[in-house]
């Protein structure tokens, strides 16, 4: 299978969040992962990424499609 690239978006917690950082991906509802820096947090998301894509192959479900070409992550 081709490697998918999904759009990842990153924002800084707040302190009463936790603080670090919080990577989502907006086309896998649910998909997200956090870090103590930006990059820890893209780094973790590409692990949930495909941990996201397992689960829902694995229940049969339909695997977005990237609807962008250029991923900023």
């Amino acid at each position: 299978m081709a490697q998918r690239r999904y759009e990842v978006l990153v924002r800084r917690l707040r302190e009463d969040e936790g603080g670090g950082y919080l990577a989502t991906v907006p086309e896998l509802p649910g998909c997200m992962s956090d870090g103590d820096t930006d990059a820890e947090a893209v780094e973790n998301v590409r692990g949930a990424i495909v941990s996201w894509v397992e689960q829902a192959t694995a229940m049969g479900r339909e695997i977005p499609t990237p609807m962008r070409t250029h991923v900023y992550a």
